[in-house]
């Protein structure tokens, strides 16, 4: 009879917090305390700290379960200044002291002599340097190819022109991790990346590339292994992380 009128008490705390949750409709569904933001991979009310922990969090169990580092290895982040790159830099350092992964950092950034493009973006690289205080390497098509990206244009026009300057750019990276003696080197491709580049293989029929842009680890066989710590992570969450 006690047992019967402490799951009734039970039942009658759990229907007054749901009931005072539905009328809030704003709290945290992991503390309680005032929602910030409705998370779009699993539609959780979170607060901004429990948002930015179990973001990291789950970062931190795709590297672990993966064995995507060991210990000791040089690290290279592919900076493009953009927001993804940005914020992989930021939670890579955060995590490697957090968790002591005894990571050696770097940033690793690719001017392809764009004029207006690229400019901008480099400031930004050049700020994460000082506020992540991690060493930068900037690699340009000038130095490696002896034509900038704008050279390039004039000369065979536009048409094309991502194409080329796409393999111009992974070899550009490929060299600049060269050049740093790094043991990977890590891009920020999310998962809404992994699923157009699919979508686009499909479309292609090129059978043969699914499995390599669905795999978080490629270029196993090369010299610099390549890894995506965000192959699991909406765009949306890592648009939302820094400005929570």
């Amino acid at each position: 009879m006690i047992i019967h009128i402490s799951l009734v008490e039970s039942r009658t705390e759990v229907k007054s917090m749901e009931q005072e949750r539905e009328r809030n409709g704003r709290l945290c569904c992991l503390c309680s305390g005032r929602a910030a933001l409705r998370r779009p991979k699993t539609l959780q009310q979170l607060c901004r700290e429990c948002f930015f922990r179990v973001f990291e969090d789950e970062i931190h169990q795709v590297i672990v379960s993966n064995g995507l580092f060991t210990r000791g290895e040089r690290v290279a982040i592919g900076a493009s200044g953009g927001k993804d790159s940005t914020v992989l830099a930021y939670v890579l350092a955060k995590l490697n002291q957090t968790h002591d992964y005894g990571l050696h950092l770097f940033l690793l950034s690719v001017d392809e002599g764009i004029t207006g493009y690229r400019d901008d973006s480099l400031e930004t690289v050049h700020r994460n340097q000082i506020q992540y205080g991690l060493p930068l390497k900037v690699v340009s098509y000038k130095d490696l190819y002896g034509w900038t990206m704008d050279e390039i244009v004039a000369t065979i026009g536009k048409k094309n022109n991502c194409t080329f300057c796409g393999v111009f750019r992974r070899q550009a990276l490929d060299r600049g991790a060269a050049l740093l003696k790094v043991d990977k080197l890590v891009t920020g491709h999310n998962a809404d990346d992994i699923a157009e580049t699919v979508l686009l293989n499909i479309l292609r029929g090129d059978i043969a590339r699914l499995s390599r842009c669905t795999s978080i680890t490629t270029g196993e066989d090369g010299p610099i292994p390549r890894c995506k710590p965000f192959k699991y992570t909406y765009e949306k969450e890592i648009v939302i992380y820094p400005f929570n």
